[in-house]
């Protein structure tokens, strides 16, 4: 969440950043909360002092002889009062809460203005689209033209429409991809790898910016008084594992990685691209997260923008980078760049990596700090998050990239080893 300090310092430049992101903040009712805030304060302030000055004067009075019983009247009054004065602030200080947690982050100064993915700045491009002297498939029909290598009638049976079953060669092809990328992030990039909960408590959700904004775009359950969700990403327990946490500088940055299956209700998404793998209920992900000093932060976001491009690379996929404009950019970021890899079948580039720097804005939610090792004193981390890349995605791009005429598939040369030698799937 943002600075509770730098909103009352200045309200109006916030809420003029965050009209740029379609933001509309009401700084009207803001400011009504924080003059009831303030009022409330120094009431507070002012019945605790009195009741400590009274309470003092009841020992210098019994000392004296005297009958303190009036006093220690007047005593519990000034604590009732006190009480209810801290009762009034403390539900004012939730409606402010409520307020500030419902902020998105300030986009940086370096975001292009804009209202919605049409207004997103494409940075570079790498490889070139291939050219095929035949008519190319979308991966739906390739896939289920090979033994229903995708199965989306056997998901549909067991769980709805959104999932699928991937069985055979593709299985194979989907498990290679995930233990490729996690082996280069870990074996080169540098990233330890975590294998993290699928369920998680509300205040990880809190803490990453899922709750209490996107709670609809989530799979909850109960376990008794217990409430948990399943991730949208990794992203939220690996982030967490720094919360309330006080780390040592010594120890930055901290680079996480993990492969991981991830769940989201697309909620609001009705009726887009609901055609094979590009949305499921349930898929698989290489999440990559770094927590940094703030002075890094950017130059972390290059590095780990790189490492998702590295991927695409490797297996010869076409992509571009594009920056994200101010109305396209997450609730949590202040700057993102989305990787989008070329889709032959749909002859357009397709988003298949989000990588976002999120400034302090996670890292106030979770209370995630750093000793700084010249001042001693604690501050906030800054918290970054990638894909690298979504399996799912990456496995529709292989489909239609490395297609044949004949409805086979190849095998890209960076997976054969996962492969057991298989050189194409059909």
């Amino acid at each position: 969440m943002l600075d509770s300090k730098l909103l009352r310092a200045d309200l109006d430049t916030i809420a003029a950043k965050l009209a740029g992101r379609g933001f509309t903040l009401d700084t009207a009712t803001f400011n009504a909360l924080e003059d009831e805030r303030k009022e409330l304060q120094v009431r507070t302030q002012e019945l605790q002092s009195e009741r400590n000055s009274r309470s003092k004067s009841i020992g210098q009075a019994k000392a004296r002889g005297e009958d303190i019983q009036p006093l220690l009247a007047e005593v519990g009054q000034l604590g009732a009062k006190l009480d209810l004065a801290k009762e009034e602030l403390n539900v004012l200080l939730a409606k402010i809460d409520n307020i500030v947690s419902a902020i998105p982050n300030i986009p940086d100064d370096s975001v292009p203005l804009g209202e919605d993915e049409d207004d997103n700045v494409e940075i570079r491009r790498w490889g070139s689209p291939k050219q095929f002297d035949f008519d190319v498939k979308d991966h739906v029909d390739l896939a289920t033209a090979l033994d229903k290598g995708l199965d989306f009638e056997s998901g549909a049976k067991l769980s709805g429409t959104r999932f699928v079953v991937i069985k055979g060669q593709m299985a194979r092809l989907n498990r290679a991809l995930g233990q490729f990328m996690l082996d280069l992030h870990t074996d080169i990039h540098g990233y330890t790898e975590a294998n993290v909960p699928l369920l998680v408590n509300h205040d990880s959700l809190y803490g990453t910016g899922q709750l209490p904004k996107f709670g609809e775009d989530l799979f909850h359950t109960d376990l008794g008084s217990k409430k948990f969700s399943l991730i949208p990403t990794a992203e939220v327990p690996l982030t967490n594992l720094v919360r309330d946490e006080i780390v040592d500088e010594a120890e930055l940055p901290i680079k996480y990685s993990a492969l991981s299956s991830c769940f989201r209700s697309e909620a609001g998404s009705s009726g887009r691209d609901i055609r094979g793998l590009i949305r499921q209920h349930q898929f698989d992900k290489v999440e990559l997260v770094q927590l940094v000093k703030p002075e890094t932060s950017f130059a972390a976001l290059d590095e780990l923008t790189g490492h998702a491009e590295k991927v695409l690379q490797l297996l010869e996929l076409p992509y571009r980078t594009v920056t994200l404009c101010t109305g396209d950019i997450g609730f949590s970021a202040m700057k993102t760049f989305d990787i989008e890899v070329w889709l032959p079948a749909q002859n357009t580039y397709r988003e298949i990596s989000s990588c976002s720097n999120m400034g302090d804005f996670q890292a106030r939610r979770m209370q995630a700090r750093y000793r700084n090792k010249e001042t001693k004193k604690t501050e906030l981390l800054h918290t970054l998050n990638g894909s690298g890349l979504a399996v799912g995605r990456t496995l529709v791009a292989v489909l239609e990239n490395y297609q044949q005429a004949d409805g086979t598939i190849l095998v890209p040369e960076v997976l054969k080893p996962y492969m057991g030698g298989l050189t194409q799937i059909g």
